[in-house]
């Protein structure tokens, strides 16, 4: 699986961004697919994700509310949704996918085999 992620850049904070992950490679419809985030001296964060087996969606506590994940199956890709950022949200934002996620494993970055390249969001104050 290949994953290649796009829509970073610079945003004031309260703006909004959208960021997409195109996947190739494998079925999509059977693949579950996450974001994380990973800023500077921190360690990788789940921030959402989508679980192909049931529809669920998954947010961390820190976006809920604010962030929205998407997925189109005929395009293969995932969309992160980025709404009222705050400095806070500053990171590498890497999408990931997995075919054998299980509901527990949704936040956990070891779950997902297969990542993109990451693309850098900064949020200004």
């Amino acid at each position: 699986v290949q994953l290649q992620a796009s829509g970073g850049g610079l945003v004031q904070a309260g703006g909004s961004l959208r960021l997409s992950c195109a996947a190739s490679g494998r079925t999509f419809s059977r693949l579950s697919m996450a974001w994380f985030r990973q800023a500077p001296g921190k360690e990788r964060e789940f921030v959402g994700g989508t679980k192909w087996s049931n529809g669920h969606t998954y947010y961390s506590d820190s976006v809920k509310g604010r962030f929205i994940i998407s997925r189109d199956n005929a395009k293969n890709t995932v969309d992160l949704q980025m709404n009222s950022l705050k400095p806070e949200d500053t990171a590498v934002y890497f999408c990931a996918a997995g075919s054998s996620i299980i509901s527990s494993s949704v936040g956990s970055a070891d779950a997902y085999p297969y990542w993109g390249q990451g693309t850098q969001v900064t949020v200004s104050s």
